[in-house]
């Protein structure tokens, strides 16, 4: 796959957040194979002011998104189910499938965890996700994957700002289905 096969696109912030240490955050999108998804987060601004929260070990963690994470949620176009990722910059990370919308959580089965690395400088923080889908049947054979970034940025005071394609009136929501905005298909 070319960078061209990329898709390219940014963040947006809850228009409830109050000015947060992150003037921006970009991500590129894309399947490097027909199961390999690869996410890579760009967050720009204070980074100073940015908590990460923990020492992870690369494990399966729970609770990522009540500090600075970012997330994907990816289902089979026009299928109810969909599964969420969230990526913590200390390299931990989760896998959850839902039946519905917000339904029917359980623990995602992978057949490998995954790979996930981080940058950093006083001004950016990049975190780069490759996860492997082809343990997960229900996107294992789909023609096309629907998807919805997103991103929780933690403060140095423990303030949360939410970052998302498209936020629906109202909370917070990353699962609602108006955020499912991409759509990829495997090479």
């Amino acid at each position: 796959m070319s960078p061209a096969d990329a898709h390219w696109t940014v963040l947006v912030s809850h228009p409830d957040t109050s000015r947060p240490p992150v003037s921006g955050i970009a991500v590129e999108v894309r399947l490097a194979t027909a199961t390999t998804l690869v996410c890579n987060y760009s967050l720009h601004g204070e980074i100073g002011r940015v908590r990460v929260s923990g020492a992870g070990a690369g494990n399966r963690a729970g609770g990522l998104w009540q500090h600075t994470c970012f997330e994907a949620f990816i289902a089979a176009r026009g299928a109810a189910g969909y599964y969420e990722f969230n990526f913590s910059p200390t390299l931990d990370w989760a896998a959850y499938q839902f039946t519905d919308y917000r339904d029917g959580m359980a623990p995602a089965r992978l057949t490998q965890a995954p790979g996930l690395q981080v940058r950093r400088s006083s001004d950016q923080l990049e975190l780069t996700a490759t996860v492997h889908l082809g343990g997960l049947t229900a996107l294992r054979d789909a023609p096309v994957l629907h998807l919805a970034l997103a991103a929780v940025i933690e403060d140095h005071r423990g303030g949360l700002s939410y970052w998302a394609l498209d936020h629906p009136p109202g909370e917070p929501d990353f699962h609602h289905p108006d955020g499912f905005t991409i759509d990829l298909r495997p090479p």
